[in-house]
């Protein structure tokens, strides 16, 4: 735990105080730090809201002053239970901890005892009393399992100083703004619908959107030898069974339990389904590396607490992709992946970094392979010529893997694509080729996703443009505004003219002024409008008006489709 959030976690223990203070009959559950600050579930007798906060955050401030730091001290399982007696949750934590064997520790600042494994500021003097605030309230399932109870959580925000919680909540107000989820519905891309929770609707526009990004996709991956397959939805569960992906999934999966001992899993990943495809017919080093592609449909079922908008659903699409190379290869193929991780991550504008991820708790195979492919990564990435970080644990359980980490337009970093390296699944499917020498070898498989999720690429793009795509991937790209129905008939000329060089349009045929006309399409955040009047009539052109830039003036049709034409093509 760094300085800063040990700084947020010792915050966390003075929100709890302050609740107490104020409202004694309440529950403390968990409290941690997290990226941009920290939070506290509790169990409220009457339930509290956001106006109830500054009352809180008074307190907090009230309380700050007299304390000083945290003494920890190791405890028996008794006298945990018999500190918080009567809260169920704390009580749970307890019973768990001590069965696992694990110290039990309480951390105590001023008069407030909590339980704690530690990670606190050596001084509240280290806190700067104008760096923190709360900031919303929120439910939270207890432990994140919607089957248990609904707790209250209070989230606060904190930083080294004022002036990065300002630039903080500046950040924050702009991604108010972006927010997919109001602009994805205003800008009719997708909506969701009670029936299907966490399984988005794409409409018209967002189809458009969606396959504009396949298409680039698609396109990119046939010129670097990719090959596209597509799969069942329904396997038996033999088939995870035999990837290890049963151990670790199949709660997290859609079943369909059909009687008479066949049990089929509603595909959430696409890896068992590569390796069945590899393993169909005989290989040899002739066909490696073997660059195998889909955008298969994926479920997993989400607890309905975590689902948010576009990041966070239970059926998306990734561009998958799992190359089959021999232990030779494996430096050339990642190195063939980060050229197209940074043709893809440049065309949008993206700024991105490398995070290594190293062995799990829970992992498949021996410490010596694991050993062997990190070691092959960390080299791998040092001579990338970009700069990464390492996340201990948080490989995959059959391999480690290199997340991509993009930041947006406002600053904010996402983890985007993840390139993931395997030794173990070829091997549990019995994968084989014949090697130069004509000896059975078995494959090493990476595992490759770059945008992500489809789903979760398109929320994230949402918020990076504010909802103002390039032309290229604008769902309308021209908006035709006639000034009156006078010249209907060479509106419809340029129309007709324009869709016959496939760019994408709508005509506002609304009997509104040319003023509202403008104002609709700048709200659609539509790249050009071409604005038509008796004047642009008689002289056979468009008054065009872009998007962000304003009146370029007068242009005739070919003049203006070449210029929108160049920049699809390009991508610019």
């Amino acid at each position: 735990m760094n300085q800063l959030e040990a700084k947020r976690h010792s915050l966390a223990h003075l929100l709890a105080a302050a609740v107490l203070e104020l409202y004694p009959d309440a529950q403390r559950a968990i409290g941690p730090a997290i990226d941009n600050g920290f939070y506290y579930d509790i169990k409220f007798a009457t339930p509290i809201s956001n106006d109830d906060l500054p009352k809180i955050e008074a307190k907090m401030r009230e309380i700050f002053s007299t304390w000083n730091k945290f003494e920890g001290k190791e405890v028996d399982k008794e006298t945990a239970l018999n500190t918080f007696k009567g809260n169920p949750f704390k009580q749970e934590l307890i019973d768990e901890i001590a069965d696992k064997g694990e110290k039990l520790t309480l951390y105590t600042s001023g008069s407030y005892v909590d339980l704690c494994r530690g990670g606190h500021a050596e001084s509240m003097s280290q806190i700067k009393p104008d760096s923190f605030k709360l900031s919303h309230v929120a439910g939270a399932y207890w432990r994140g399992d919607e089957k248990n109870m609904m707790l209250t959580r209070i989230y606060g925000l904190a930083f080294d100083t004022r002036e990065e919680l300002m630039q903080y909540e500046i950040m924050i107000e702009e991604a108010r703004r972006r927010d997919h989820k109001i602009l994805g519905p205003q800008l009719e891309l997708f909506m969701f619908h009670h029936t299907s929770p966490g399984m988005p609707y794409w409409l018209p526009k967002g189809v458009i959107l969606y396959n504009e990004l396949v298409r680039f996709w698609r396109e990119e991956h046939q010129q670097k030898g990719y090959q596209e397959i597509v799969s069942p939805v329904l396997n038996k569960k033999e088939l995870y069974i035999t990837s290890g992906h049963y151990d670790h999934y199949w709660p997290d999966m859609f079943v369909a339990d059909m009687g008479e001992n066949e049990v089929y899993g509603v595909k959430a990943m696409n890896c068992p389904n590569a390796m069945v495809v590899f393993g169909w017919k005989g290989r040899s080093y002739r066909d490696l590396p073997l660059r195998l592609s889909d955008t298969d449909p994926l479920h997993r079922y989400e607890r309905s607490g975590t689902l948010n908008g576009l990041l966070r659903v239970r059926e998306f699409r990734q561009d998958d992709a799992h190359i089959f190379v021999t232990e030779e290869q494996i430096g050339d193929e990642y190195k063939e992946v980060f050229k197209i991780v940074e043709r893809f991550y440049s065309i949008f504008g993206m700024q991105y970094s490398f995070r290594l991820g190293t062995r799990p708790e829970k992992f498949m195979g021996d410490v010596e392979t694991w050993d062997k492919a990190e070691q092959t990564l960390r080299e791998i990435l040092a001579e990338s010529g970009k700069g990464y970080t390492v996340l201990e644990g948080d490989g995959t359980f059959y391999g480690p893997k290199v997340d991509i980490l993009m930041k947006d337009a406002i600053g904010r970093e996402w983890q985007m694509g993840t390139v993931q390296l395997d030794f173990q699944q070829p091997r549990r499917f019995n994968l084989g080729y014949t090697a130069v020498d004509g000896s059975k070898k078995t494959p090493v498989a990476i595992h490759r996703v770059i945008y992500g999720s489809l789903e979760r690429f398109i929320g994230i793009i949402i918020e990076h443009f504010a909802g103002a795509f390039p032309v290229w991937l604008s769902p309308v790209q021209v908006s035709i505004l006639p000034i009156t129905d006078k010249q209907n008939n060479y509106v419809q000329e340029v129309a007709d003219q324009l869709r016959s060089a496939g760019i994408r349009l709508e005509i506002s045929s609304d009997n509104e002024t040319i003023g509202k006309k403008i104002r609709s399409a700048e709200i659609m955040k539509i790249p050009y409008f071409l604005i038509i009047g008796q004047k642009e009539q008689d002289a056979h052109t468009v008054a065009v008006r872009q998007r962000g830039k304003g009146d370029l003036g007068p242009m005739n049709i070919s003049e203006f489709i070449k210029k929108i034409k160049t920049e699809s093509e390009t991508r610019s």
